[in-house]
């Protein structure tokens, strides 16, 4: 079931041509993605963590909202959508 506790996981972010290739997504994962895989072995995002912040830096700020990860192969890291590829969509949109 879901947790009712917010939780964290701490992640490393992949780079795209680690992440594209064929060895993980094949090229699937475009400019505006940003795949990442857990600090830890064996920790990945659970059912429900779509939509929850990627957030990164020493003064933390969101990079990325979680979309996706393929459950049926554990070998793809999970992959969440540039918050700053999209920032003024983001920006227009808030106003």
């Amino acid at each position: 079931g879901l947790s009712p506790t917010l939780q964290e996981l701490e992640v490393e972010v992949l780079d795209s041509r680690t992440c594209n290739s064929s060895r993980f997504w094949n090229g699937e994962i475009a400019p505006t993605m940003i795949c990442f895989q857990g600090r830890r072995r064996e920790s990945a995002p659970s059912k429900g963590d779509s939509g929850g912040p990627l957030v990164c830096g020493k003064r933390p700020a969101v990079a990325g909202v979680m979309s996706f990860s393929a459950r049926s192969h554990m070998n793809k890291p999970p992959v969440a959508t540039s918050a700053v590829k999209h920032k003024r969509w983001i920006q227009k949109t808030l106003r």
